[in-house]
């Protein structure tokens, strides 16, 4: 459409200034770290996501700590968000205890929804993250519906 208004059938990726970005708690399990980073609907009108959001653990000056998380295999499907409504996609890592990997605390992640530049950030508060060595890797799955598993 030219400017004018949408309609239901319509219905459009979610912008980044349209999102709100959460953490949920962990689960853990077997060696594993898992968290759920939740993007949740605030404007007025129903969005979607489909797909990995991107992601980066950062420090307090903003400098990123480790490699970009690498995606999990997993088949994408568009996740329709109505206002309020949210999806979640998996952000999961062996515990640095269990691999030897040397590790950092992040002040923040930065999470970017699928196909947008503008990242939102949250503070991260699940302790220290693998950021190089033996078992670093961190890996994201495609979103789901909801906020968790």
């Amino acid at each position: 459409t030219s400017g004018g208004g949408t309609t239901a059938a319509a219905s459009t990726r979610c912008h980044t200034s349209e999102l709100r970005a959460s953490v949920g708690r962990n689960d853990p399990g077997a060696g594993q770290e898992n968290f759920p980073v939740v993007l949740t609907n605030t404007s007025g009108r129903t969005c979607t996501v489909r797909g990995f959001p991107g992601a980066a653990f950062v420090n307090a000056s903003g400098g990123q700590l480790g490699p970009n998380p690498g995606r999990e295999s997993g088949s994408s499907t568009t996740v329709t968000l109505k206002p309020g409504q949210s999806a979640w996609a998996g952000l999961t890592f062996s515990n640095p205890g269990v691999s030897g990997a040397k590790t950092a605390k992040p002040a923040a992640l930065l999470i970017t929804p699928p196909d947008e530049r503008d990242h939102l950030k949250v503070t991260w508060t699940g302790g220290e993250v693998p950021v190089s060595g033996n078992s670093s890797a961190v890996f994201l799955t495609v979103f789901s519906p909801g906020t968790a598993p």
